[in-house]
């Protein structure tokens, strides 16, 4: 599957566009972060894209959520290191997160969001007037965009040895690529 392929079938999937636009987000991080450790950037690209792929149908029971996707996408021929990434982002089945492409996924998710949300506060709201420092800052406001953990983003230092500082230029950077693609 290419990137092509797995938009347009989070599109169908998926039926809500700030939930495409949060997958293509996450994809372009893991696509930065796979770049930084020199591993497959498509790979892990897709596995961020695809990640929330059940959302639509499993957001009334999160209990439910990221395995259900894992079986879709087990199903349509993806490998268990891919289907327990997908698997491991929530973190309610404490499903260890063994590879460096679940650990990635896990500290992206929410990331996109943050850095999202300090796009959406620019005067101009797109996310090329987003600076390091200004996401920086917004991190350490806890009333500024609750729903993104703090900690999830932060074992991005603890699971995949990224100083913080620089898995969110990382992230920003790879989010500026795709700013047009996400309304941004």
């Amino acid at each position: 599957m290419n990137r092509d392929e797995a938009i347009e079938l989070i599109k169908e999937k998926l039926n809500d566009n700030n939930l495409v636009y949060h997958s293509i987000s996450v994809g372009a991080i893991m696509k930065g972060v796979a770049k930084y450790f020199g591993e497959d950037e498509n790979r892990w690209e897709l596995c961020g894209v695809l990640h929330d792929i059940d959302y639509s149908e499993t957001k009334d029971d999160p209990n439910k959520h990221s395995l259900v996707g894992a079986e879709y996408l087990k199903n349509l021929g993806f490998d268990d290191e891919f289907t327990n990434a997908v698997a491991s982002h929530n973190e309610r089945h404490k499903i260890g997160r063994e590879s460096l492409l679940a650990k990635a996924l896990y500290a992206s998710d929410p990331l996109s969001g943050l850095i999202v949300a300090t796009a959406l506060v620019m005067p101009d709201r797109k996310i090329n007037s987003v600076k390091l420092s200004s996401v920086m800052k917004k991190f350490k406001t806890k009333e500024f965009a609750r729903g993104a953990d703090r900690e999830q983003i932060k074992t991005c230092e603890s699971e995949l040895n990224i100083p913080l500082e620089k898995f969110i230029e990382i992230a920003l950077e790879s989010m500026k690529e795709i700013g047009e693609e996400i309304g941004l």
